[in-house]
């Protein structure tokens, strides 16, 4: 087995957004040429997270990131003093890493399915790890 650690930056240019980085993590796997393997997302950040979701219809990310905000409002009487809370509250809820099987070259993913970067105290620059690890070993 062999591996690779890639970072990607990520700007974000809201205080709340939900970025598709499907497209930068398949673009790792056919420049290395990886057909086969595990691929570990990793976001180094407490106010930033990662998910799956559908990325066929712009809806889904607009009804994602209004009802998170139903669920943890950004003013809610919180004590800590940054007054970033709610970015804490919802990057927990969320997770800060995706593991996913590549096959074939491709992420194993379901027809509608993308991985997300979720900003929850931007904008910023993020960073977003990749870990590939293969099973090919002539790569």
């Amino acid at each position: 087995m062999k591996t690779i650690l890639k970072k990607l930056q990520i700007k974000t240019a809201k205080h709340t957004e939900m970025i598709d980085i499907t497209a930068q993590i398949e673009d790792i796997l056919w420049k290395k040429d990886i057909k086969s393997g595990i691929c570990v997302i990793f976001v180094p950040h407490t106010t930033a997270a990662l998910t799956i979701n559908e990325n066929a219809d712009p809806d889904v990310v607009r009804d994602f990131t209004k009802e998170m905000d139903k669920i943890v409002p950004w003013e809610d009487h919180y004590r800590h003093a940054e007054g970033n809370s709610a970015a804490h509250i919802k990057a927990s809820m969320m997770g800060f890493s995706e593991t996913l099987i590549i096959e074939k070259g491709k992420l194993l993913l379901g027809t509608w399915q993308g991985v997300y970067f979720l900003e929850y105290d931007g904008p910023r620059t993020r960073t977003v790890y990749v870990k590939i690890m293969s099973d090919e070993d002539n790569w």
